[in-house]
């Protein structure tokens, strides 16, 4: 195996690479109306984040970014956690899970 060509992988290709699925994530978020899509949308933004982190940490040398995924992917739990209990009551009033129904939730 060659192994040169894992030595040429900088972080430009990181940082190419977040903004690629920090893109997708965002045009699933803006586009699409399915509540599980956006859920998985906004996962993949906080994912492409992490990635930057672990990047430029790796790139300086220092264990802060690392750090800081670690409350990065805490927060993501808890976003998924409080979408998919909000799915759930919206699909066992409304029997479809759609995000213009989350506009009836208001008090």
């Amino acid at each position: 195996m060659n192994t040169d060509f894992i030595n040429q992988i900088g972080l430009n290709h990181y940082l190419i690479l977040a903004a690629l699925l920090f893109t997708m994530g965002m045009a699933g978020v803006l586009l699409r109306r399915n509540v599980i899509v956006l859920l998985m949308s906004i996962e993949l933004m906080l994912n492409s984040v992490n990635l930057t982190f672990v990047a430029f940490s790796k790139y300086l040398g220092l264990l802060d970014g690392h750090i800081i995924v670690f409350f990065v992917m805490t927060i993501a739990a808890a976003e998924a956690a409080v979408g998919l209990a909000l799915a759930v009551t919206i699909f066992k009033r409304f029997r479809e899970v759609n995000i213009r129904f989350f506009e009836h939730l208001k008090g």
